[in-house]
């Protein structure tokens, strides 16, 4: 019997764990994609910089110096606004990914933590039915709450996951 608890409950860690390599994998991609974001943007701004620059200094008028300026200002600001929208568009959809990752461990993870408990103690020699309806009683009972506390847990983690909205701070 013991070989059996010791089989679930390896089974359960392997779950686990293949649920934090997940996770771990999924923030490696997604650091990947703003890290090639931010080098690709900086990389664009830098060759502009270098180019404006060269044009400032052939520029004699005063005028055409300040309508240069501004017109890589705007640029400029274009740019980094387009990076920053890139970069939210992936942490939102990162928070989504995330929240379903976390849903689906919560709801089967207690599932399968209930089945292994339910399985050890139907092999434990109980003769007494009143003791095992009331070890049943309690499982249940305790199956509901982990049920009411994943659902509650699930939709806090997808509220926070939300993007805030433009009326919300």
């Amino acid at each position: 019997m013991a070989t059996k608890q010791q089989d679930q409950y390896n089974e359960l860690q392997k779950k686990n764990l293949e649920a934090a390599m997940r996770l771990a994998q999924l923030s490696i991609e997604n650091s990947q994609r703003v890290m090639e974001i931010q080098v690709a943007t900086a990389k664009s701004l830098f060759e502009e910089g270098v180019q404006n620059a060269k044009a400032l200094a052939a520029i004699k008028d005063p005028k055409q110096a300040v309508e240069l300026r501004t017109q890589y200002a705007q640029t400029t600001t274009e740019k980094m606004l387009a990076c920053a929208r890139d970069m939210a568009e992936i942490t939102s959809r990162t928070q989504a990914e995330v929240g379903k990752l976390v849903g689906e461990q919560l709801s089967t993870g207690s599932q399968d933590v209930f089945e292994a408990m339910q399985k050890m103690f139907q092999g434990i020699p109980i003769s007494d039915q009143n003791a095992m309806s009331a070890m049943q009683t309690a499982m249940d009972t305790a199956r509901v709450a982990f049920e009411q506390m994943t659902r509650a847990s699930t939709q806090a983690f997808q509220a926070f996951a939300q993007p805030p909205s433009k009326g919300r701070k």
